[in-house]
């Protein structure tokens, strides 16, 4: 039987390319680790950016609009030229999870609960679900490492968010927890989807801001509440930068190649890096205080991810 036989009859977990825990070059690996870099500096900004728009002039909805409208115009040209017809269905399906579930769950949480919340439910929900996700589809069992530094990781978001997550809580704040937790599944699963099907990193942002605005922009303005006629052109400018061109592009797109070159459970888990590196901004840039507890967490949760991310990786079949 031929290598090419071989690899067709193995079950896809096993297949290479599509485990989890690829065999790459060093090089590979630290172009992934750079891109997940470039991942959290840009999510650090955007649980803020994310809070001011969904309390103030704009509605979850408004967010999601500008985020896919801005998106999908600058790489109009792109979807026409590089995504085939008979690619559109997986687009669509990396749209619903990658493009609309996650963003309408995460604006709407920020209705509820504060950006700190979602610095634990989101960025530490990511790895967890990540993790649970594998294991229930490919069998692939974690290795004591990687269990360890999800452990460490949940262990420093809490203790970085442990003033606000331990405060009583406003009157459905719960609600925005759960909706954190839903985007951050919702994440997960395009990041699985994103290392199965392999679109390419520019491929998956290009296809996911058309998708995504072909399907809720007709909703958005035939149906859905909105308040952004009443909003001031800073605050659209400032939402229709981050949420359309570093959230839905730029982070997006250095997720889909990070998750390409570590994995998808070594590329959610830079995220848990996220509150950490908000909390040091916050004190360099805005003078904010760390507390103990935050400080202790900040290191914490650096352990876990370094840990998470260069564990030894399991060798496939080929």
């Amino acid at each position: 039987m031929t290598r090419a036989a071989q690899a067709a009859a193995q079950p896809p977990e096993h297949r290479p390319g599509v485990a989890d825990d690829p065999a790459v070059s060093a090089a590979d690996a630290w172009k992934g680790v750079a891109a997940a870099v470039v991942v959290v500096l840009c999510w650090s900004g955007f649980n803020i950016v994310s809070r001011f728009g969904s309390t103030g002039a704009f509605t979850p909805f408004d967010m999601a609009a500008l985020r896919y409208a801005v998106s999908a115009t600058l790489t109009l040209p792109f979807f026409i030229r590089d995504i085939p017809v008979a690619h559109y269905p997986r687009y669509f399906t990396l749209a619903l999870f990658g493009g609309l579930g996650y963003a309408l769950f995460a604006y709407s949480g920020f209705v509820f609960a504060p950006s700190t919340h979602a610095g634990v439910f989101v960025n530490g929900g990511i790895p967890f679900w990540t993790a649970v996700l594998l294991a229930l589809t490919t069998g692939l069992q974690r290795s004591r490492k990687i269990v360890l530094s999800l452990l460490l990781t949940t262990t420093g978001l809490v203790l970085i968010s442990a003033e606000s997550l331990f405060a009583p809580l406003a009157r459905g704040q719960w609600l925005g927890d759960v909706l954190f937790l839903c985007a951050a599944a919702s994440w997960a699963i395009f990041g699985l989807l994103v290392r199965r099907w392999q679109p390419g990193a520019r491929n998956a942002v290009v296809g996911i801001a058309g998708m995504s605005a072909a399907i809720y922009l007709p909703i958005y303005v035939l149906w859905l509440p909105k308040t952004i006629q009443s909003a001031g052109w800073g605050d659209l400018v400032l939402q229709g930068i981050y949420q359309g061109m570093v959230a839905a592009l730029l982070a997006a797109g250095m997720y889909a190649y990070a998750t390409a070159r570590l994995g998808a459970s070594r590329a959610s888990m830079a995220l848990a890096l996220v509150p950490a590196v908000s909390a040091i901004g916050a004190y360099v840039l805005l003078d904010e205080p760390i507390s103990l507890l935050a400080g202790v967490g900040i290191v914490v949760v650096s352990a876990g991810a370094g840990l998470g991310a260069w564990a030894p990786r399991r060798k496939v079949a080929v």
